[in-house]
């Protein structure tokens, strides 16, 4: 049991349109730049359009956040916008070197994830109904990553058979099947936290499952190593079992989960590694990228070693928005769009930027802290989890941390998948902020977990009714 209190009633709107103002000056600014630095000349004729463009995307998202989620955290949007705009700043100063056109799609993709996000605000008004669709959300998930499996639908690019192609559009099932895994996750965990964290025989000091309650976990370990085996996907697989694995330990706070999981996802990689070869490569040219023979090599090292050539040429501070060469790198505007960032914004740039995403983490994770129910905590969590392990596999494999993968830097790297399913946790996270937030008085839905609660403490005082503050004062955790 825990007592929680409400410290700040303010509704944060003013902040937020503060921030906002901050965003979409860090977005047109870079903007600018990028243009100035790639051509000589004065500013782009198209700076009218974006500017009113990005103000109307900012007052509308804010107008809807300030009517539907009027208490929501006022840091998400405008984290999550300034990210989108430094993301197509960079990518519309790639296109100018490659002669290529790839903003126009990716601002129309933009437009299309923040409608998204506001359709998520608008219509999920109680998140704790997703509880009911636990099981449906593990089905879904599970039918979204074998979408690329389909003969005729699925497509192999690069290796991993990670897409699917619909009336001429590719699309990734697997970014939205994050969010369904997310939900069955929380679902499952907080009806099952009590077996889970104090049953079972004690092992070396740490508390280990009954066998019984060792089966979910397997299955997901199962779940994760078949879709690196059938799909190539390294990244999937690592985002997926660590997020279930991190959620399980946020759970029980169990330390034996995490060394549990460990040991799982490593016995799973060595024994895959023996038998795929795709995967075999990926680890050579992790481990031997320097090697003259891996770099030459027809599907070698070439891609991330000069990656980070660029990062090292661009040093502390970087060459400038448009004056590096990230074009001498492959996919420089979505699967190294961190290297991009590194040449011209340099480390201290860079590392300002990961703190956005830092920002946008810790945010979620102190409405988590700050939420009464239960299962609102872990989705929080699983969702907060989801953008940090995509930072991390995406940093860590363009630095050489782990082997590369095929994940997209959130909000930042080119392709409509992965905006359009991580705007959409923006909006989940608006929407249960808005409710973690909110004076206690003021929440016209009572916490799932202390309606369970209610009915045991009227039977055990043998009252018929429950004193109101009890009812929004005390939480099962």
């Amino acid at each position: 049991m825990s007592v929680v209190t409400q410290t700040s009633p303010r509704t944060g709107r003013f902040s937020e349109a503060a921030l906002l103002i901050i965003s979409v000056g860090i977005g047109v600014g870079a903007f600018c730049l990028a243009h100035l630095g790639a051509e000589e000349g004065g500013l782009p004729s198209s700076l009218p359009v974006i500017l009113v463009g990005s103000v109307a995307i900012a007052i509308v998202g804010h107008m809807v956040i300030r009517h539907f989620a009027s208490y929501a955290d006022p840091v998400l949007f405008p984290s999550a916008l300034a990210l989108n705009g430094l993301g197509l700043a960079m990518i519309y100063r790639i296109d100018m070197a490659s002669g290529t056109d790839q903003v126009k799609n990716q601002l129309v993709l933009t437009v299309a994830a923040i409608v998204l996000m506001v359709i998520t605000v608008v219509a999920l008004r109680n998140h704790r109904a997703l509880r009911r669709y636990t099981w449906t959300s593990l089905f879904v998930g599970i039918g979204l990553l074998l979408l690329p499996m389909v003969p005729g639908l699925g497509r192999t690019i690069n290796g991993a058979r990670i897409w699917i192609r619909l009336v001429g559009f590719s699309f990734q099932p697997a970014e939205f099947a994050k969010i369904c895994f997310a939900v069955f996750f929380a679902g499952y965990l907080v009806s099952e936290r009590d077996n889970l964290s104090l049953a079972g025989p004690k092992f070396l000091g740490m508390r280990l499952p009954l066998a019984r309650h060792f089966v979910p976990i397997l299955t997901a370990w199962a779940i994760c190593m078949g879709v690196l085996v059938m799909e190539r996907d390294f990244g999937t697989a690592i985002l997926f079992f660590g997020l279930f694995v991190g959620m399980l330990y946020v759970a029980t706070e169990r330390i034996s989960w995490i060394v549990i999981g460990g040991l799982l996802a490593t016995v799973g990689v060595a024994l895959i590694y023996q038998v795929t070869p795709h995967i075999q490569a990926r680890f050579v040219i992790w481990l031997h990228a320097l090697d003259s023979n891996v770099y030459n090599d027809k599907h070698g090292s070439y891609q991330i070693v000069q990656g980070l050539f660029g990062m090292g040429s661009g040093g502390l501070f970087g060459t400038g928005l448009g004056q590096g060469y990230p074009t001498k790198v492959y996919a420089a505007n979505s699967d190294f769009i961190v290297a991009s960032f590194g040449e011209e914004i340099g480390l201290i740039g860079l590392l300002a930027l990961l703190c956005i995403y830092l920002m946008i983490i810790v945010r979620g994770l102190r409405t988590a802290i700050v939420l009464r129910d239960g299962f609102g905590k872990l989705l929080v969590t699983g969702l907060a989890f989801t953008i940090a392990l995509q930072c991390f596999v995406v940093v860590g494999g363009v630095t050489r941390v782990i082997p590369l993968t095929g994940l997209a830097m959130p909000f930042l790297a080119h392709g409509g998948s992965a905006l359009l399913a991580n705007w959409t946790i923006i909006g989940i996270l608006i929407r249960i902020s808005d409710v973690a937030r909110r004076p206690a008085a003021a929440d016209p839905l009572p916490p799932e977990d202390v309606l369970n609660v209610i009915p045991a403490l009227e039977k055990e005082t043998g009252s018929q009714t429950a004193n109101d503050s009890t009812k929004t004062q005390v939480v099962k955790l």
